[in-house]
């Protein structure tokens, strides 16, 4: 196994090129374990909080799935505190692999992928606008940074690490509250280049704003702008979270992919 990446891999990644726009981000990147052999593997660990990024072909052998699995062990993943991002073939492997070794894996969460090739126009409406952020709203960007962890409950980190996003996310420009028609920040969303991809992330609405279109009027403007700078809008949610997906799909978003995070 090597670890870095080159071309072969980004290749293999096109395959699963909604389930896996994340992980072609992120091993351009700086990390604390890359693994590929550039055919059948790639292991990606970028650091706590994050999870263990395991790409395996769709027709990945038994030999495959146990490689990735002694790798994991043999990287320590395997000791209760790490989770993994992957296909459905691979999680059942790990977690039957795991109970023969006396430890618990599970399915923690379902996650569906999509991409949103035509933008539709809410039919609902609602009051306000869309708002990119700026320097001077940077206090109240780390907190909504910090109100979206806590509500999904996974990759928490400090508010000075939220800091560091939030201010990287305002110089590129990439970052949107929605205001009401009062002027109080609302809704959030940010989105990431990855290639000719630009993944959504960051929605968040406070709770007694909910239920008012807020977030759906503030995805869709976000979408279109990305859509019309040659992105293609992509982005992934809770499988079990129906209201969501509902609210996306809505807007021209369509189900492309599917994964799942165990731990």
């Amino acid at each position: 196994m090597d670890h870095f990446v080159d071309g072969r891999d980004y290749k293999l990644l096109i395959g699963d090129r909604y389930t896996f726009s994340v992980l072609s981000r992120i091993i351009g990147g700086n990390n604390m374990l890359l693994l590929s052999d550039h055919e059948r593997l790639i292991m990606c660990f970028s650091g706590q909080p994050y999870p263990v990024w395991i790409w395996t072909p769709d027709d990945a052998s038994e030999e495959d799935m146990g490689r990735a699995f002694a790798l994991a062990d043999e990287n320590a993943f395997l000791d209760g505190s790490h989770r993994f991002n992957m296909k459905y073939e691979l999680a059942e492997f790990f977690i039957n692999k795991a109970g023969e070794k006396g430890l618990t894996l599970a399915v923690t969460t379902n996650l569906f992928a999509y991409d949103c090739p035509d933008p539709v126009a809410p039919e609902s409406t609602t009051d306000g606008e869309l708002y990119q952020c700026t320097a001077k709203d940077l206090d109240e960007l780390v907190d909504f940074y910090d109100m979206f962890h806590n509500a999904v409950g996974i990759d928490k980190q400090s508010r000075e690490q939220y800091r560091i996003q939030a201010e990287e996310g305002i110089k590129a420009g990439t970052v949107f509250f929605w205001k009401n028609a009062s002027g109080k920040c609302v809704s959030s969303c940010n989105w990431h280049p990855a290639g000719d991809m630009a993944s959504i992330g960051l929605v968040f609405t406070r709770e007694e704003a909910r239920r008012k279109h807020y977030a759906e009027h503030l995805v869709y403007q976000v979408t279109a702008l990305i859509r019309d700078k040659g992105f293609m809008p992509m982005l992934y949610t809770d499988a079990d979270y129906a209201a969501s997906n509902a609210c996306y799909e809505k807007i021209g978003y369509v189900l492309r992919g599917k994964l799942c995070t165990i731990g």
